[in-house]
């Protein structure tokens, strides 16, 4: 259970009734996001109110009538998922800022640069964020913020969202130490073993990210290995 001080109040309202619940306001964001999470757990009570404030708890009847379920867990998952949540300044701008990172983050990993083919540094993102005045909803999903923000992003810097396919070669023994490097970048699309033993492959990868994959292929092969961005994709 969540202690109270840290709880905030999500409520539902339907056929003039209202149906309250103490809950930790990360849990809001993570279940709105898409996640599984055990919501007794992150709950002050068990118990859904007519007003949390006041202690005063909905009617048994009622809470049946609205959603056709008494079950504490059912009915806070429709409260979460479809209710208002009350948040104070503190804990907004907090769920804000840790989201807009998550935006940052997601924006640097798959956006490109198309005038130079390169990713764009999270420091122009952050800027070019600010100088557009983005909004950022603490509790909306990050994927579907995203388009929005990249069309306040167009007119201030030239940024698209792409992929990039990387071509490698490296020792057989190399390509044991980064096989899953390249699983966790993007998917092998082709590959082949040459008669010395060494590995030819193209990974398809977020364009973002093709500096950082650079540099992991680099360090785990102390700069043996040999990496290209192939122009054509297809």
């Amino acid at each position: 259970m969540v202690d109270l001080d840290d709880a905030i109040v999500a409520r539902y309202e339907s056929h003039g009734e209202s149906f309250e619940i103490l809950i930790d306001p990360k849990v809001v964001q993570q279940m709105r996001d898409g996640k599984e999470v055990d919501l007794i757990d992150h709950m002050v009570i068990d118990t859904i109110f007519k007003n949390a404030k006041k202690g005063t708890r909905a009617s048994e009847d009622k809470v049946e009538e609205i959603f056709g379920t008494t079950e504490v867990v059912e009915v806070a998952k429709v409260i979460i998922l479809k209710g208002e949540v009350q948040l104070t300044t503190d804990q907004r701008r907090v769920m804000q800022d840790n989201k807009r990172k998550r935006i940052i983050e997601y924006i640097a990993r798959n956006a490109m640069n198309p005038q130079t083919g390169g990713p764009h540094p999270v420091t122009r993102i952050e800027t070019a964020m600010d100088d557009a005045k983005v909004q950022i909803d603490p509790f909306k999903p990050v994927e579907t913020q995203v388009p929005a923000i990249m069309d306040a992003l167009r007119p201030l810097i030239p940024i698209r969202f792409d992929k990039i396919r990387m071509a490698v070669k490296m020792s057989g023994d190399h390509y044991g130490r980064c096989f899953e490097d390249f699983k966790s970048f993007g998917k092998v699309v082709k590959e082949e073993w040459q008669s010395n033993g060494s590995w030819i492959g193209v990974i398809e990868m977020p364009a973002g990210l093709q500096n950082d994959f650079v540099d992991r292929v680099s360090n785990k092969t102390h700069g043996e290995a040999e990496t290209k961005v192939l122009k054509d994709k297809r």
